[in-house]
């Protein structure tokens, strides 16, 4: 569906995400190779060896390119993907690869920039589970000073600072609060 207007919000989580995935990682990395000391010459042990490696080097890159800002986003989800593997296949608690898996689908959902879509009839908030509203329940949405405010007919407030974006084609804020008003009165059949 193609939007009349879509807000990108700005994101303050990503510093906890990003810790969050070194700890477990770096764990995981440790744990498999003291497993594979104490199953030296078991077929695992070169396994569990270069999967703590991959681990290792794989965090060492995310942080040096974080250090130096190169513009890149660092990303954990392969990393964890690679540890529940290690996890389900050579340790005897395979259950905690299933969480590995988990985490790698979550830390992409706490990345990815939320983004509102408003579009004639409707508007899509986008995040884990994709929610739709009529604009009948919405009492009023303004756009000003970069925070956005959407206010809900059942007392709900939701207001978010808007991300910083360089486009130029962007819409003013008062040409975006115009048409907001106008899809409101219409919503209401003023």
């Amino acid at each position: 569906m193609r939007y009349q207007y879509v807000v990108i919000l700005k994101k303050n989580s990503e510093r906890a995400t990003d810790l969050l995935s070194i700890l477990l990682c770096f764990l995981s990395a440790g744990s498999f190779l003291l497993t594979a000391l104490h199953s030296i010459g078991s077929n695992r042990t070169y396994f569990l060896v270069s999967i703590a490696l991959i681990l290792w080097a794989g965090l060492a890159f995310n942080l040096l390119s974080k250090r130096k800002d190169r513009g890149i986003r660092v990303r954990y989800r392969y990393l964890f993907i690679l540890a529940a593997i290690g996890w389900i296949g050579t340790t005897s608690v395979p259950w905690i690869g299933l969480f590995f898996f988990v985490a790698a689908f979550l830390e992409y959902q706490t990345k990815r920039p939320l983004e509102i879509g408003f579009h004639y009839d409707r508007i899509v908030i986008n995040t884990l589970i994709r929610q739709r509203h009529d604009w009948s329940a919405f009492n009023n949405i303004v756009l000003k000073d970069g925070l956005l405010t959407l206010d809900f007919k059942n007392n709900r407030l939701m207001q978010k600072e808007i991300a910083d974006d360089e486009d130029e084609d962007d819409a003013d804020e008062e040409e975006f609060n115009t048409w907001c008003r106008d899809q409101l009165a219409r919503a209401y059949g003023k």
